[in-house]
């Protein structure tokens, strides 16, 4: 894939190559753009499944507010991918079911 080194108005063009996993499949972008963007490069737009309907879920607003491109990264669930930035080794799955919260403040 190619991409844009030289622009006027983007002084800091980073194209330094990174591998992120994306549910145990290795995947490589560019370091610096959003966990959401490295996915669609890689025409990867199914996120996860609305829990009530099981409907695919992606990216939708990509500015943070609809919660619809919600992944586990690095272990973390429910992060917004469209506001993570990617750094290397990252490990991202899709989002398919609730948090565990209500499992971890049982535990004795």
């Amino acid at each position: 894939m190619s991409y844009i080194r030289q622009h006027p108005r983007l002084p800091d063009v980073n194209v330094e190559e990174v591998t992120i996993h994306y549910d145990g499949i290795p995947i490589k972008t560019r370091k610096g753009i959003s966990v959401a963007a490295a996915l669609m490069e890689q025409d990867i737009k199914k996120l996860g499944e609305s829990r009530k309907l099981n409907q695919s879920r992606g990216l939708f607003c990509a500015i943070g507010r609809c919660h619809s491109c919600f992944v586990t990264i690095n272990g973390e669930e429910h992060v917004r991918s469209c506001m993570v930035t990617v750094e290397d080794h990252m490990e991202i799955y899709p989002n398919l079911r609730d948090p565990d919260v209500r499992s971890r403040c049982n535990e004795d």
